[in-house]
């Protein structure tokens, strides 16, 4: 399933992509009721492969079609952050072959990572503010790993099996901010630096994440255009590896780097940052595109 949160009211809400629309799940509720559904994204990671299997069911006997009173047209979707609360946001650093080659970085040997926060997180088709703090803001298409079960120690073998889905994420960076000490955090963490979405894709759609093409595109022109097969560190490695020092919580996202192809990998008299009034799109294969556009502060 493709699921969506919009906001309704100021609070986000269930939706679920079908050709025709997104299917808002608290209308459907009104009007045909069923037990043990959720509204709310973190209620439905929360309740496991049983709640998602019993809302699979109720939508594959809803009337889909766009007239229903509960299909919205695309076009009318005010769309939220693919995940609302995750207990944490870590983020993969330098984990592209050749996106560490184009910054000049030696290849990890052990995965960097990294933390944000929920002020980054924001939605498909939101205005997100440049701060005036920087002039160095930078794009990163990223697959994001949403978390569906706690897992502590577990194996690369089995990391997996513990995936609730996917989404595409643009881990913006303000790069003079980000290295301004040893710390990547100041750089990493300003409002709206972490949109997410348009959708959360369950992982029984995706039958390996580390084979999926990522692409940006900045005010219509192709600045990324990688595949996941160039990370150094795979899905279920980056899964096992942080769950040996952390417990992952259910709704949990991981980052998992960018390829090359950001402005600071240009060289230095050619790199041309993000600017209010710039657009950029980042997408993923099966995953769907998300756009932001840049204002003022």
């Amino acid at each position: 399933m493709k699921l969506v949160t919009f906001m309704k009211n100021d609070s986000p809400s269930l939706g679920v992509k079908v050709e025709e629309g997104v299917i808002d799940i608290a209308v459907a509720l009104s009007i045909t009721p069923m037990q043990n559904i959720p509204t709310e994204i973190m209620d439905l990671i929360n309740g496991g492969d049983e709640t998602l299997s019993l809302l699979n069911s109720y939508i594959s006997n809803l009337d889909t079609s766009l007239d229903s009173p509960y299909v919205l047209n695309d076009k009318e979707v005010d769309w939220g952050p693919s995940v609302t609360g995750p207990s944490k946001i870590i983020c993969v650093g330098l984990n592209y072959r050749k996106h560490a080659e184009e910054t000049n970085a030696d290849y990890p040997e052990t995965p960097i990572l990294f933390s944000k926060f929920s002020n980054t997180l924001t939605g498909n088709l939101c205005d997100i503010a440049v701060p005036k703090a920087t002039d160095q803001l930078d794009y990163e298409v990223e697959l994001g790993i949403v978390i569906g079960k706690s897992a502590k120690n577990i194996s690369k073998k089995e990391a997996l099996d513990y995936v609730f889905g996917y989404c595409t994420a643009n881990d913006l960076s303000a790069r003079d901010l980000q290295f301004k000490t040893n710390q990547w955090l100041l750089g990493k963490t300003c409002d709206g630096f972490s949109p997410i979405g348009p959708y959360l894709v369950t992982a029984d759609e995706v039958s390996n994440p580390n084979n999926l093409s990522l692409k940006t595109t900045v005010n219509g022109k192709v600045r990324q255009n990688s595949n996941t097969s160039d990370m150094i560190f795979y899905c279920d490695e980056i899964i096992s590896y942080i769950s040996q020092y952390m417990t992952l919580n259910p709704g949990d996202v991981i980052l998992t780097g960018t390829p090359e192809g950001v402005v600071l990998g240009w060289p230095e008299k050619e790199r041309v940052y993000l600017q209010p009034g710039d657009q950029v799109t980042v997408e993923i294969e099966k995953l769907g595109k998300l756009t932001n556009t840049f204002v003022s502060e």
